[in-house]
């Protein structure tokens, strides 16, 4: 009840934000001029918003993005405003095992730090298909692509924390449907069946595999004294790109459930909080909602629950994989 108070007042939580403050206020003062960021999906919708401000604060900006063209016009927008801005576009299909693969070699011959992963890019209520590598499109999109592409970056990351001594850190964008997903949480024995397949129950398997991933990717990391957080965020309801396979429906939830909604400064807020700010140092392993550490559904708690998916993503990227 106090969630729902403080969503629709945008009363502030512990940390001094809420629902309604935006990303340029809950990082007004930070200097992440000596920062390098990854933010997948950084070229529309709240996740050009993340780019936008983080280039405001300093940081150099690295765009995965699939549509590479939309991407360098994204680029040329914030130039616009931030003449100083440093961003730079690479091509990343999500769907793509091996475009992840040349995604992750590209950013490495660039020869440049990374302090900062946004996992943001992500598809929502998708009609049933698989992606080019034979994964059901949503788990592979929001949740196998972000979780290779972490991997493949991350010796990159733990060099960078050697190098600098700057913690690193990861953001999962995950989403309060993680929730609203199948029975058990994740269909294991049927990840890429089209029968039962539900639409909205496999963006929330998604989302759950996000909160799951970061959780299980945490615990290996402090188990190995690496300065690296992991953390998952519900940015909030934001109408965009996200929702062209079902505009019609969320329209017609919006119209009743207008006091509920963000625009896209806001809800680029809690990812830009817990990628920049200070007072996250050393936080890990938690889901913020309106910029506030909140409680997430027993399965993305569930430990067992996140091993066993480490080792089938594991499995299932090399079932696919092709030499």
């Amino acid at each position: 009840m106090v969630g729902i108070f403080s969503l629709v007042t945008g009363w502030p939580g512990p940390s001094g934000f809420g629902s309604s403050s935006t990303a340029e206020q809950v990082t007004q003062g930070i200097d992440g001029t000596n920062l390098t960021a990854i933010i997948t999906g950084g070229a529309s919708g709240i996740g050009l918003e993340t780019s936008r401000v983080l280039a405001l604060r300093g940081v150099h900006v690295i765009i995965g993005a699939r549509n590479v063209k939309a991407a360098n016009e994204a680029k040329k927008t914030i130039l616009t405003e931030i003449e100083t801005a440093r961003v730079d576009v690479l091509e990343l299909d999500l769907c793509s095992i091996r475009s992840i693969r040349a995604f992750a070699d590209n950013f490495i011959a660039l020869n440049l730090h990374l302090n900062i992963l946004i996992n943001n890019a992500g598809i929502m209520f998708c009609p049933f298909q698989l992606s080019q590598d034979g994964i059901e499109v949503q788990f592979a999109t929001n949740h196998i692509g972000h979780f290779l592409l972490t991997e493949l970056l991350l010796d990159k990351m733990k060099n960078t924390v050697k190098t600098t001594g700057i913690q690193g850190r990861i953001v999962n964008l995950s989403s309060i449907a993680h929730t609203h997903c199948y029975k058990n949480g994740i269909r294991f024995d049927h990840i890429n069946a089209k029968d039962g397949y539900n639409d909205k129950r496999a963006y929330g398997q998604s989302k759950l595999a996000n909160i799951l991933h970061a959780n299980e990717l945490s615990r290996r990391l402090q188990e190995e004294g690496v300065n690296i957080t992991v953390n998952s965020v519900h940015p909030g309801l934001i109408m965009t790109p996200l929702f062209r396979h079902s505009a019609v429906l969320m329209n017609f939830l919006k119209f009743f459930s207008f006091f509920l909604w963000k625009n896209v400064p806001q809800g680029a807020a809690t990812t830009c909080y817990v990628a920049l700010h200070p007072r996250l140092k050393g936080v890990t392993a938690k889901y913020f909602v309106d910029c506030n550490e909140m409680t997430p559904s027993s399965y993305a708690r569930d430990e067992a629950l996140a091993r066993k998916l480490w080792d089938f993503s594991h499995k299932l990227i090399n079932s696919v994989s092709k030499p």
